[in-house]
């Protein structure tokens, strides 16, 4: 049977029997294992609290991202401060957390933390009501922490306005659901043929496709990816987001996986998609060991300066790039004080020389680090 006998891969007479060219994918998995070799021979050349700063902002950028890709927007240092708890990670004064945040970084740390403990679908079900804890996705109540059953109808994944609906997908009937995950998790729980990498990519594919739950299907699934990752690095700890960079291309992202659950078997431009992503996300954790150096060294520099809690928060926030102009009016905002008291904070790091004006115009003026 070929794709065009039928809409969706699933609909195929062999379905799952992934086919892909190993040929084609070698060049691209080995540029991904030198970038991979090349980070940790780096992170090998850094101290313990260094590799868990980088750690914590490659968790911390997943996290986030892996949200923002279904539209939704989280607080960067809730989520930053729930991740800080629980790895023992010194970050100063906590953000507050909320359920929901609580929730995403639970199953983040627990695919990657534990991820050579087996998936069983309670775990997956675990996932899901971390996911939902109010029992609610925005203002609909959806069944959380068990399969989806497809009372409103088929699993579809659509776009456009009410009436103009334009189907990408359907997932596989509610009733094969738990035929297909218990194919899907006996093969992730045991040794096969796929280089690890490989794995990786066809888990992610394979779980979005069947679609399980009402929501968070593909949050679920881009965790699965970072567990067999994980896996595949011989590390729980992190120092790449793979999420953060689907989110920086999104569409592309949407745009490959139609075109793969509407075609056969056969994914190798699936996984060539996959492979490119994750070397990108690599390279772009170079960057943040770079920043997490960069850090390290203005804080050594600073050292004998005094500085109060106010003004140690503010410039952290300036070292983990501060979006916008800051300003004596946000520094107060920010530092909960008083504008005289954020005047004289700001003034006395003018006098040390740790801060200087801005070149900027405005209509307020406006500081930055200085040169170091």
């Amino acid at each position: 049977m070929n794709s065009g006998e039928y809409t969706y891969i699933w609909q195929a007479g062999d379905w799952p029997r992934w086919r892909f060219n190993l040929n084609a994918l070698a060049l691209p998995m080995a540029e991904v294992s030198r970038a991979q070799g090349m980070l940790m021979g780096r992170l090998s050349d850094m101290g313990m609290a260094l590799r868990d700063q980088a750690s914590l902002l490659a968790l911390t950028e997943d996290v986030v991202k892996t949200s923002e890709i279904e539209g939704e927007q989280l607080n960067v240092e809730s989520v930053r401060s729930s991740i800080a708890r629980r790895l023992g990670v010194d970050i100063g004064a906590l953000a507050p957390v909320d359920r929901h945040v609580e929730g995403v970084v639970e199953m983040v740390l627990d695919a990657t933390a534990n991820c050579h403990a087996p998936v069983t679908r309670e775990r997956l079900f675990g996932w899901h009501a971390a996911l939902f804890p109010t029992g609610y996705s925005g203002l609909s109540k959806i069944n959380v922490g068990v399969w989806r059953d497809d009372t409103n109808g088929p699993m579809r994944v659509v776009s456009g306005p009410v009436g103009r609906e334009r189907t990408h997908y359907e997932a596989p009937p509610a009733h094969r659901l738990e035929k297909e995950i218990r194919l899907f998790l006996d093969w992730l729980n045991t040794a096969t043929p796929e280089p690890p990498l490989i794995k990786a990519g066809l888990s992610h594919l394979w779980l979005v496709t069947l679609h399980p739950f009402d929501d968070g299907n593909g949050r679920i699934s881009r965790a699965i990816g970072d567990l067999l990752l994980a896996r595949a690095d011989g590390s729980p700890q992190r120092f790449y987001s793979l999420s953060a960079q689907i989110q920086r291309n999104r569409k592309t992202y949407y745009d490959i996986l139609e075109q793969t659950q509407k075609g056969s078997l056969d994914v190798t431009q699936w996984l060539i998609w996959f492979l490119d992503t994750l070397h990108r996300a690599v390279d772009q954790a170079e960057h943040t060991l770079n920043d997490v150096l960069a850090k390290a060294r203005f804080w050594r520099h600073w050292a004998s300066t005094p500085l109060n809690a106010r003004q140690v928060k503010l410039l952290n926030r300036l070292l983990d790039g501060f979006k916008g102009r800051l300003t004596s009016s946000k520094w107060a905002v920010i530092a909960k004080c008083s504008p005289d008291t954020a005047l004289r904070d700001i003034t006395d790091l003018l006098v040390h020389g740790v801060l200087r004006k801005s070149d900027a115009r405005g209509r307020s003026t406006s500081y930055e680090l200085n040169d170091i």
